[in-house]
């Protein structure tokens, strides 16, 4: 598996994707906020959404759109979330219809997505208009710019790509995400949109979904809050020519293992943009019981805000971290829990047997300036282990948040 230089979601065989200025919000008139994806032949598809009792209408529409697990296209807008309206199933259903008719192919066969501020009534008009051109404009090259449409306080776009080799076909998995704030773990945590060349039923599509997103994107953690419109959608066309996975055999774990990384890869880019953030925190987790307990404890860790606020201050507060595990409700022995933390400028350990060690503050310092920090947790009770991807908490995020809707 290697990844691909400059790879987004238009490097796999038979997809194109275009993003376009169309004026969601009455006051923009500088950012991409509406895109679409495609491919020239109808795909296999899976997806995930939020578990979050309040869901987009646009949640409602794809749900309904994709139950036969064939999709050929994506719509999707920033800057209106198109949820708690009482005509958003209407708006919805209407921006499949414009892609449809003007990609030629079935409504039924469109994903549809939006993001952005909630409760607003999403106008159409712009859809209208925006819709035509952006089929003009569909190419291999468009893929950076759809991600920049559905981008909302990100401050980078976020795309990937890998490739691997699947009985002697080069297979390619690309994928563009959006992600700042409003991101909690319990899947969706953003929106992501992946494509891939390679031969897969459905069936096992969903397998490798779900098996990639456990250890991905169920492992990010910005704020705590999970937000009303996550959707995860991967579609798959063949072009490949791989023969097609449909059982769990060695091509579909060579297959999942690469969408895997493709999505931690991705994970981690979100986090690290998280609304206001400076820092990337990683939190691996290692010796657990159980893996169920490696992924408990690592959530808790990054969940913190306490945790957050120290590394923002680049404060070697160990107890944190040690107060965030005990209060996971996993079953720790706290008296093993070794902490270390981990940069590019060093490691330094902090806690040996669940007790604080002596430490040169002054390099904790040094490590924990660096813009990748990694909180390295050792249980040394069993073989669990886990990661989970969070950021640091600013004084941004509350000035971010405290005006979000003007």
């Amino acid at each position: 598996m290697k990844f691909i230089e400059n790879g987004t979601v238009t490097s796999p065989k038979g997809f194109t994707a275009a993003g376009i200025i169309g004026g969601v919000k009455p006051s923009n008139t500088t950012k991409r906020d509406i895109m679409m994806i495609a491919s020239d032949t109808l795909c296999t598809t899976a997806a995930v959404f939020t578990k979050n009792l309040v869901k987009s209408s646009a949640i409602i529409v794809t749900k309904k759109n994709i139950e036969n697990g064939t999709a050929q296209a994506v719509i999707a807008n920033s800057g209106n979330a198109n949820t708690c309206n009482a005509d958003g199933i209407e708006k919805s259903e209407r921006m499949c219809e414009l892609a449809a008719e003007n990609l030629g192919i079935d409504k039924k066969d469109v994903i549809v997505a939006s993001t952005g501020v909630i409760g607003q009534v999403l106008p159409i008009e712009p859809f209208e208009k925006a819709v035509p051109q952006l089929a003009k404009l569909m190419s291999a090259e468009g893929g950076s710019d759809a991600a920049e449409a559905i981008m909302t306080t990100d401050t980078v776009k976020k795309e990937a790509a890998v490739e691997i080799e699947l009985g002697g076909k080069i297979v390619t998995i690309g994928a563009i995400a959006k992600g700042s704030g409003m991101i909690h773990i319990n899947m969706g945590t953003m929106l992501s949109f992946v494509t891939t060349d390679a031969a897969i039923s459905s069936e096992m599509l969903k397998a490798a979904l779900s098996e990639a997103v456990e250890v991905s994107y169920n492992m990010v953690s910005v704020d705590g809050d999970t937000s009303t419109n996550d959707t995860l959608a991967i579609l798959a066309n063949g072009k490949a020519g791989n023969e097609e996975i449909t059982t769990r055999n060695a091509d579909f774990k060579t297959f999942t293992d690469a969408l895997t990384e493709l999505c931690k890869k991705m994970a981690k880019k979100l986090a690290a943009d998280g609304e206001g953030a400076t820092k990337l925190i990683v939190c691996s987790v290692k010796g657990a019981k159980t893996a169920h307990d490696a992924k408990g404890a690592a959530k808790a860790v990054i969940c913190s805000s306490l945790v957050k606020a120290a590394i923002f201050g680049s404060d070697a507060n160990w107890g944190r971290v040690l107060c965030a595990i005990g209060y996971s409700g996993c079953d720790i022995d706290v008296s093993r829990v070794d902490v270390s933390f981990v940069s590019a400028a060093g490691e330094i350990l902090v806690c040996k047997d669940g007790s604080g060690v002596e430490f040169s503050e002054e390099l904790a310092k040094t490590i924990l300036l660096e813009k990748e920090i990694t909180i390295d947790v050792r249980l040394n009770d069993g073989d669990g282990e886990a990661e989970a991807y969070g950021c640091d908490l600013t004084y941004d995020y509350v000035k971010i948040n405290g005006d979000y809707r003007t």
